[in-house]
């Protein structure tokens, strides 16, 4: 009797094993350490009272940061998962364009 291979789902129905970033997880790792710290940095700023305009140029910095880590990554996702699923076609495909549509809309949004 042989078993069939089961695939990983996550919590949220994806499936799991090999995201498209997953080349460049130490960095994307790197840059959100680093936006941490910038959000960390922005505390303390506050609970100095420095000046609102430097505390302002601080939040566009990570805000520029954390738009350039969500950029990076839907790139990464257009290039391995949606390109791999419309070469297989079908639901997969349909789904995949849809979801990365979607994302497309909330960055733009934001």
């Amino acid at each position: 009797m042989t078993e069939t291979p089961t695939e990983d789902v996550t919590h949220d129905g994806h499936h799991g094993g090999h995201h498209g970033y997953m080349s460049a997880k130490d960095d994307y790792l790197k840059r959100l350490r680093r936006i941490e710290g910038q959000a960390r940095g922005l505390q303390r700023m506050v609970e100095q009272d420095t000046y609102c305009i430097d505390i302002l140029t601080q939040v566009t910095a990570m805000k520029s940061a954390l738009e350039s880590v969500a950029l990076a990554l839907l790139e990464d996702h257009m290039s391995h998962c949606v390109l791999d699923a419309a070469r297989k076609g079908g639901v997969e495909a349909d789904e995949k364009i849809s979801e990365a549509s979607a994302a497309i809309k909330r960055l733009v949004k934001s």
